[in-house]
């Protein structure tokens, strides 16, 4: 088990991504992809739990942490992308077929690629806390708070910010959020605290609205898939879980009462739950 991570960099086209690796490579492989404006670092805790039977790959989208930003925000900068982008990480590493969690953002990625050519990849999806539609409302909230990077005094007031807007996450250790932070933030060129993304990221609900009304290509998907549900999300109503449940993988849902969008799965509980769902979809017995 690899109880401190490493970093890779891997240059796929114009961009270089950054993977936080776990794990063994001669493990099954597994990947771990964050939601719009977070990075690969939010899975720490679930990636060691998961690090002693799972080579676990925690990117970093572009326009976030330590990837590249885009030149051509308004191209780059969509599910269609991000999916190819996936693909050609898997093929840097020389894995044919891996487990696939996706929070939010990265759960629309898993679903596209289970849903495309390259379906076959993906031995097993779980999606959490989004479904092949977005209500208006909940889209206005994320535009509204990632669309424009605050500016922070210091670190307490960045991490008590991020304590605040994700606080659906759920409860959390101390330790979980000072990581946060510390992962969140860059400085600006006047030496004032920022977040770490690209705020051009968000003009993909405007540019590319295609992204997030999928039921079509959801309906074609084969992959074993579980669906987690944080109760109190407003990403992800009872409506949308009932006809995915109705058609395409018709999956299983977890749910954390606790919890809104997105359940952070930091706990250990949590870890088991993740960790029993991989074996029950991927087939291990091991």
């Amino acid at each position: 088990m690899t109880e401190t991570p490493h970093s890779r960099y891997l240059r796929l086209g114009a961009h270089e991504m950054h993977v936080t690796e776990w794990g063994h490579p001669e493990q099954p492989p597994l990947v771990l992809w964050h939601g719009l404006a977070r990075t690969g670092r939010d899975f720490d805790e679930l990636a060691r739990g998961l690090s002693h039977r799972w080579h676990v790959l925690c990117p970093d989208t572009i326009g976030r942490g330590m990837s590249s930003w885009s030149r051509d925000p308004d191209t780059d900068y969509t599910i269609a992308t991000y999916a190819a982008h996936a693909l050609a990480m898997l093929d840097a590493y020389g894995i044919g077929r891996c487990a696939w969690l996706g929070t939010s953002m990265g759960g629309l990625i898993g679903m596209d690629i289970a849903s495309g050519p390259a379906a076959e990849r993906l031995s097993a999806l779980i999606v959490n806390d989004i479904g092949p539609e977005l209500p208006q409302a909940a889209v206005d909230r994320i535009v509204a708070y990632a669309g424009t990077l605050p500016d922070f005094a210091g670190m307490a007031e960045a991490e008590a910010w991020l304590r605040q807007v994700y606080a659906p996450f759920g409860p959390a250790e101390d330790s979980f959020w000072q990581r946060m932070a510390e992962c969140s933030v860059r400085r600006r060129d006047n030496g004032v605290l920022t977040l770490h993304y690209d705020p051009a990221i968000v003009r993909q609900f405007e540019v590319h609205p295609e992204d997030f009304s999928t039921w079509e290509r959801y309906e074609t998907i084969a992959t074993p898939t579980q669906l987690i549900w944080g109760r109190q999300s407003d990403l992800l109503t009872e409506e949308i879980i009932s006809r995915m449940q109705a058609s395409g993988p018709r999956p299983k849902v977890t749910v954390y009462d606790s919890c809104g969008h997105a359940p952070s799965l930091v706990s250990a509980a949590a870890i088991a739950d993740v960790s029993e769902t991989l074996d029950r979809l991927s087939g291990r017995t091991d």
